[in-house]
């Protein structure tokens, strides 16, 4: 009779360590969780300035008032094997969707970040504002020349 209160006394105690541990299925926590400043609708945005020519080689730039349409057919080529990982033409991906990109950057600033993007994510405040907001995804160096740039650059004119 002993052996089956010490088994029973086993058995009540080693359940009572099962007590603690969190079971599979649906919990339901009733504690009210303190809700966000910012709603879903307020995300932030990145600011548009068209002044800021980024940290970079290239301090001054401006483009043809037509499009180069060679050129931006080398630098469509370019923006397809080198950027559609992370950039869309007209959608946010990984990075900024490049649809109207000269309405929120100078040219400038397109070249800098095409040519420098690490030491741009790192002391511009546009590039450190974009990082930001898409949750802190680096924009890789692609080692782009300064000629593969330029046709990127007039490519993204034409979207």
């Amino acid at each position: 009779m002993n052996k089956n209160i010490l088994l029973v006394l086993i058995v009540s105690l080693s359940a009572c360590g099962e007590g603690n541990e969190k079971k599979k299925g649906f919990e339901y926590n009733r504690t009210q969780k303190t809700k966000s400043s910012k709603s879903l609708s307020q995300k932030e945005t990145t600011p548009i300035d068209l002044s800021n020519k980024g940290i970079g080689p290239i301090s001054n730039m401006s483009f043809d008032e037509a499009i180069d349409k060679e050129m931006a057919a080398i630098g469509a080529a370019a923006f397809k094997q080198k950027c559609t990982a992370c950039h869309k033409p007209k959608a946010k991906l990984i990075g900024p969707g490049m649809n109207g990109i000269y309405e929120r950057r100078s040219p400038e600033w397109v070249m800098n970040i095409l040519l420098n993007p690490t030491e741009m994510l790192k002391k511009d405040p546009i590039a450190i504002a974009l990082l930001k907001e898409y949750n802190n995804i680096q924009m890789l160096n692609q080692n782009l020349s300064v000629e593969e740039a330029r046709a990127i650059a007039e490519y993204l004119r034409t979207l």
